[in-house]
């Protein structure tokens, strides 16, 4: 079984900072992509960044220049540094995986539960 736990939302002030953690754990063989997706109340989900096993990223125009995504492959953990946070940026932050499990040796793709981040004065 394969979970991924998010960490570090909460409130911040507008161009304040905020920094995502997102943890996988439980029977993984390996990961390849690792990503950060948000959510905004009555839009649809939108991808944020990405990350290859390898390093290398990409990022929605949006938050181009103001959040960097990076990971640490031995702690299987994807980060988020977000800073110059605007209002726009207040939604739910979702990370995500492909994994290939210890246990069916099948790639899938996996979520975590959701961490809120709120820009407001």
């Amino acid at each position: 079984q394969v979970q991924l736990v998010e960490s570090g939302g909460g409130l911040v002030q507008p161009g304040g900072s905020l920094r995502l953690s997102c943890a996988a754990s439980g029977s993984i063989f390996s990961i390849r992509a690792m990503g950060w997706y948000r959510q905004a109340p009555g839009k649809q989900r939108e991808l944020v960044a990405t990350i290859t096993s390898g390093g290398s990223t990409n990022y929605v125009d949006s938050v181009k220049g103001r959040f960097t995504i990076s990971r640490d492959n031995a702690k299987k953990t994807v980060y988020l540094q977000m800073n110059s946070l605007k209002p726009e940026d207040t939604a739910v932050y979702y990370c995500n995986a492909e994994v290939r499990p210890t246990t069916t040796g099948i790639w899938g793709v996996y979520w975590g539960q959701g961490t809120q981040v709120t820009v407001s004065s």
